[in-house]
């Protein structure tokens, strides 16, 4: 069982936005730029990087999303901060 991921992700304000930034990374961009000049989260200074957390540290829909996806995927999630593109770095 996966007891902590480590995670990247890069906040937009819309699902249009998120859909742009995905769209961009699958094209071959760099995840890392794309959230530096793209994030509205503190993150974006490590190119989005969350480090590693277990469950219950981020709010629900974020944390679902991250311990579903496979080590290197992408998806997109809503929050009550907005828009997230996030990528599954690793879990042990």
């Amino acid at each position: 069982m996966v007891k902590e991921v480590r995670a990247s992700h890069i906040l937009v304000k819309s699902e249009d936005k998120a859909k742009e930034v995905l769209a961009k990374i699958k094209a071959g961009q760099s995840f890392e730029m794309l959230a530096m000049e793209c994030s509205m989260c503190p993150s974006k200074k490590k190119g989005g990087d969350l480090g590693w957390f277990g469950r219950g540290r981020m709010v629900r829909e974020f944390e679902n999303l991250a311990f579903n996806l496979k080590k290197g995927e992408l998806g997109i999630t809503k929050t009550q901060f907005g828009w997230h593109v996030i990528k599954k770095v690793d879990e042990k």
